[in-house]
């Protein structure tokens, strides 16, 4: 007989504190956090190879934009469609109509492969409208996106969400909070703790890429976005078979969708990992 006693219980509060009806929550400071982090290490990358700060700043909005726009949507069109293309205006406002008020939600959902698209999509306006070389740039973002990622999914820990399957080994915990229990869960057994695992593997491919960029500052260009997008999007796939459906259409899925969409970007870093570049791409 399994001893629940023995396992760690986690139920923290989402909110950091709480004024009346306003609280500041920990997701919310982890995707605060992530944006610094981000911009910060970019600083560092953006002086040592001659880059202006104002360059870096028109860049922190291009790609603030592209990531929270494309993780709702990709949320919206990709995990819960059923619901939305029956109240498309909420895609686009954090309200959600409730036994016909409305009320301020927030954006409930939020998807890292939509938000992976949308990043690149920032990429290819922002290398358009600045005159910077998409792929340069692209490299140098792979630096500080696996830190990003790292902090939203210790944010998405904090929540109780994307949690595991039930496991008995010593380091499962019980997620017994609101976030495990609106994913129709069991919330008394305890359970990998996948947001953390995939917090550690970003942080260990961060290392990685950085140990590669300061050894040689100017890689082939799509050398760090290709590794990038070969290791996390790997590891997010690999993952995803210790996590629980996060959908119920999921269920009975060979594949479910973080991995069906997860393949695509996995090829496409194997192709720029092994591609040899022209000489017009190797300029920045």
């Amino acid at each position: 007989m399994i001893d629940f006693l023995s396992f760690i219980t986690w139920d923290p509060e989402p909110e950091i504190f709480k004024i009346g009806s306003f609280g500041i929550r920990y997701y919310s400071l982890c995707w605060l956090l992530a944006f610094v982090a981000s911009y910060y290490f970019m600083l560092k990358v953006f002086k040592r190879e001659g880059k202006s700060q104002e360059l870096l700043d028109k860049l922190t909005i291009y790609i603030f934009v592209g990531t929270l726009a494309g993780a709702r949507l990709g949320h919206c069109l990709f995990y819960d469609w059923a619901y939305y293309k029956k109240h498309f205006l909420e895609i686009f406002i954090p309200f959600q109509q409730i036994n016909g008020e409305w009320h301020l939600t927030g954006f409930t959902g939020l998807a890292s492969h939509g938000g992976a698209v949308g990043i690149l999509i920032a990429l290819w306006l922002f290398s358009r409208n600045t005159k910077t070389n998409f792929m340069w740039i692209a490299d140098r973002l792979m630096l500080v996106v696996p830190i990003a990622s790292a902090f939203i999914r210790i944010g998405n820990f904090f929540n109780s969400e994307m949690i595991g399957n039930p496991s008995n080994l010593p380091w499962a915990m019980i997620f017994s909070k609101e976030g495990a229990i609106t994913q129709g869960v069991v919330d008394t057994i305890p359970r990998h703790p996948a947001q953390l695992y995939e917090a550690l593997a970003y942080t260990l491919i961060a290392i990685i890429l950085w140990v590669i960029y300061n050894k040689n500052s100017n890689p082939r260009p799509g050398k760090l976005f290709g590794i990038f997008l070969i290791l996390a999007f790997s590891a997010r796939f690999l993952i995803e078979f210790v996590k629980i459906d996060q959908v119920a259409f999921e269920e009975g899925m060979l594949l479910n969708m973080g991995q069906i969409l997860s393949i695509p970007f996995i090829l496409a870093g194997v192709f720029l990992l092994f591609r040899k570049p022209s000489e017009a791409q190797q300029k920045k």
